[in-house]
């Protein structure tokens, strides 16, 4: 079962690098807005997340794209999002990858 778990939970986070916030070309697992992933064994998932800013133009359509994306996975049968702005996003969340990608590493 462990197994099954950490499968669905890679899934999950492969699912959210397909999600890009349009202001910046990082995907949001990247670019650190997802904090939180949980999923129970009978399928239901539970995300954490923020935004770069409680202004964001996004604020309303980005977690449910969220919601959506993780819905459509096989084997999840809900999705949670919860938003949260503690603590607030800053560039020290951003991955090796975004760093990369955003030409600051």
């Amino acid at each position: 079962m462990a197994n099954e778990f950490l499968s669905k939970e890679a899934d999950i986070i492969d699912a959210l690098k397909t999600i890009y916030d349009p202001e910046i070309p990082v995907n949001i697992y990247d670019l650190g807005l997802i904090y939180e992933v949980d999923v129970n064994d009978d399928g239901r998932v539970r995300i954490v997340m923020t935004l770069t800013s409680p202004n964001c133009p996004v604020a309303e359509s980005l977690p449910v794209e969220v919601q959506e994306t993780v819905a459509d996975i096989s084997g999840v049968t809900s999705v949670e999002v919860n938003m949260t702005f503690d603590p607030p996003w800053d560039r020290d969340m951003l991955s090796d990858e975004a760093l990369l990608e955003l030409g600051l590493l």
